[in-house]
């Protein structure tokens, strides 16, 4: 269960995302990574394909939860993109869990990299 420092925070991830990119209604979790993704790559400009947007996906929860030791960065491949190996293997939650850790991960991030 989110505990209300997490409520609150998260609201202000939402708020600080849909401010800055005008997205109406607030962003859902999909919409919050492939952001967080597209910053990690710093590729802001451009338009990705079907199977690149899942990809930014990967790099965005691989980032998040490398705060928590599940990946850890290898390396950057010949394109720029980040590729992450499994540090530790990710507990079995309910979907309800899952959401959890990815809002406390994905706080983190914007807390770490002084996004508020």
């Amino acid at each position: 269960m989110i505990d209300q420092a997490d409520k609150e925070n998260w609201q202000k991830v939402e708020a600080i995302l849909t401010a800055k990119f005008g997205l109406e209604p607030q962003p859902d979790m999909d919409a919050v990574l492939f952001l967080v993704g597209v910053r990690e790559l710093g590729l802001n400009k451009r338009k990705f394909k079907k199977d690149e947007k899942l990809d930014v996906l990967h790099i965005a929860i691989c980032r998040v939860l490398s705060a928590y030791g599940f990946y850890e960065l290898e390396g950057l491949d010949k394109d720029g993109w980040p590729h992450y190996i499994i540090k530790e293997k990710l507990p079995n939650l309910k979907p309800g869990e899952q959401s959890v850790l990815m809002k406390q991960a994905v706080i983190r991030y914007f807390l770490d990299e002084g996004l508020m």
